[in-house]
């Protein structure tokens, strides 16, 4: 079926409240629930209660406790995490994988089927990494010898992000065990009084040398081998309860398990298990969409800034599984129009979508920048809309995140003036060895990291085949004096105001710096967060837990946010072939 042609009769966006009320005779599948937002509210039946949003927290049976360690469990987020498991990608759940998770120990498994508490042994980076771990575990117990609290006071001096984790997991333990008394330390504190309501286990120290038998090779003097030593004697103490080490170490891991001893990563940080079902921000229509979304259609034209725009408004089936701000695309097979579009409003099995401006087009190029490809084109829609206040874009190397983000940028700054800076950041991770201290002021110390910047402003430059060689230096020199580079060392405290913030390499911050950056918009500013999750450098950070994963997936629908998977590599023939074969 064609595109609907326009119908003469007025139209326009409506407010939620008005909105018709769509019946829902037939109950959502799980897998189409799970992928809306938590933040997405509707009003339908509690039948559509999204899956991920729903936390299970497992019946346990009543269980004993000695005056010893009880045992830890999965981190908390399991549930969360399960339910994201069974989210496929939008409108094709076939090619979702079935996903099992590798790293969770046989010991840890069955005591989750038989509803029994776990003992948790927690490594001295788990604490490092996220302070809050304490209290992750839910009704699981955590355990920490005597050695993990050795390691957390060697680390605890200076002002890295190591430090102050330390500093801060020492505070949580100071109010844990600070009334009492030292004779019913062995009993454990409870880690729900400073309240963490979801933490109903207890905390347990090591009290007592325990020598656990492990192979005589290992050195004993190291503090891996002593945790190990101590998850083997709390075996041997109390054989009843599952004993698990969580560490985020993945030697330490393989070592515990070539023992025989059950070890586990730290999941609770995860957000996603499978990197596959992350939010791609796209999503191909089936080919009887507009079969089966035709009746009852609404069309109409809006003119904003200058630019007509075509608005549809449609009912059905496919409606509850997307999301707003989500890019949809139809390309039929028979020669028929290719349809490209963006969800603009959804309420219950109604939704508008908006057609896109063809960026792809020479007339509509973005400071002489054009779209090469479909997502290319969706995500200079996002970096031009001006009602979208944060902008993820995530792709291999040579698929143009920065080049569109970075020609958005100056066209918004030096062309409509919405806003008056760029301000380029990114995490200083090196790729190989640290060169060291570098000289100069802030900018010039952040100058070789801003590599990928220079080589696109270049590129940017030469657009103008016209201005000649001094009407491209003035050039050069006025928008070198609309960008800003900045460290992430000096954000704390700072607003910006009226700035489109680029984020680059975003995939190597975690999620509380990642919140920290974002909460520095004020009114008027956009933000663009750049990266690549194959390629992180930060240590402990996975395609799971980075801090990019966890804005595009906290982000997703929001009404005033974006986010595009790139697919395809623009760079070079020799880049695309070279990104195949090695």
């Amino acid at each position: 079926m064609p595109l609907p042609k326009m119908p003469t009769k007025p139209a326009a966006l409506l407010s939620p409240k008005d909105y018709p009320k769509a019946e829902n005779k037939t109950p959502i599948k799980a897998s189409q629930a799970a992928t809306k937002p938590a933040v997405t509210k509707t009003p339908t039946s509690s039948t559509r209660a999204p899956a991920a949003t729903q936390k299970a927290i497992p019946s346990v049976a009543p269980v004993s406790r000695p005056v010893a360690p009880p045992a830890p469990a999965s981190a908390p987020s399991k549930a969360k995490l399960e339910a994201s498991k069974a989210t496929p990608k939008a409108l094709s759940p076939a090619t979702a994988k079935a996903h099992v998770n590798p790293v969770k120990s046989v010991a840890s498994r069955a005591a989750d089927k038989s509803g029994i508490t776990k003992l948790f042994v927690l490594d001295t980076n788990v604490l490092m990494h996220d302070p809050s771990s304490l209290f992750r575990f839910e009704e699981h117990d955590v355990y920490l010898p005597m050695i993990t609290l050795e390691e957390l006071d060697d680390h605890k001096k200076g002002m890295t992000e190591v430090a102050r984790n330390a500093r801060q997991i020492s505070r949580s333990l100071d109010a844990l065990v600070g009334d009492i008394d030292h004779h019913d330390i062995d009993k454990g504190a409870l880690l729900s009084k400073l309240g963490n309501k979801d933490a109903k286990g207890r905390l347990f120290f090591q009290t007592k040398l325990q020598g656990g038998s492990l192979p005589a090779g290992l050195p004993q003097g190291k503090a891996d081998n002593q945790i190990l030593g101590v998850v083997r004697a709390l075996e041997t103490e109390f054989p009843g309860r599952p004993i698990v080490l969580v560490s985020k170490d993945i030697n330490m891991r393989i070592k515990a398990r070539a023992l025989g001893l059950p070890a586990e990563d730290y999941f609770n940080d995860h957000v996603l298990e499978d990197s596959d079902l992350l939010y791609t921000g796209i999503v191909q229509l089936p080919e009887d969409f507009w079969n089966k979304h035709g009746k009852g259609i609404e069309s109409w034209q809006e003119s904003k800034n200058g630019t007509s725009t075509t608005y549809y408004r449609i009912t059905g089936p496919v409606i509850p599984s997307l999301l707003v701000n989500q890019f949809v695309y139809l390309e039929p097979k028979n020669g028929e129009a290719s349809f490209y579009g963006q969800v603009r409003q959804i309420m219950g099995k109604t939704a508008v979508l908006q057609t896109l401006r063809d960026y792809g087009h020479p007339k509509h190029s973005v400071w002489g920048v054009t779209s090469r490809n479909r997502e290319q084109n969706f995500a200079l829609n996002l970096l031009m809309d001006p009602e979208c206040d944060f902008v993820t874009l995530l792709g291999q190397a040579g698929t143009g995140k920065t080049l569109l983000a970075l020609a958005a940028g100056l066209a918004q700054v030096l062309e409509t003036k919405t806003y008056n800076e760029i301000i380029v950041t990114r995490v200083t991770v090196p790729v190989g060895e640290d060169i060291g201290f570098l000289p100069g002021t802030e900018e010039e110390k952040m100058s070789p990291w801003m590599g990928a910047f220079d080589d696109n402003l270049e590129v940017l430059n030469k657009s103008d085949n016209d201005a000649g060689d001094w009407g491209r230096a003035a050039t050069q020199d006025l928008i070198r004096s609309k960008i800003k580079i900045k460290s992430l060392n000096f954000m704390r405290g700072r607003t910006f105001v009226n700035k489109f913030l680029i984020i680059d390499e975003a995939q190597n911050l975690t999620p509380k710096q990642v919140k920290t950056l974002v909460t520095r918009a004020g009114p008027g500013t956009k933000i663009i967060c750049l990266g690549n999750i194959a390629q992180i450098d930060t240590p402990y950070l996975t395609e799971g837990s980075s801090g990019l994963t966890y804005v595009v997936d906290r982000f997703k629908g929001w009404a005033h946010s974006g986010h595009v998977t790139l697919a395809r590599g623009e760079r070079s023939r020799l880049a695309d072939h070279a990104s195949e074969i090695l």
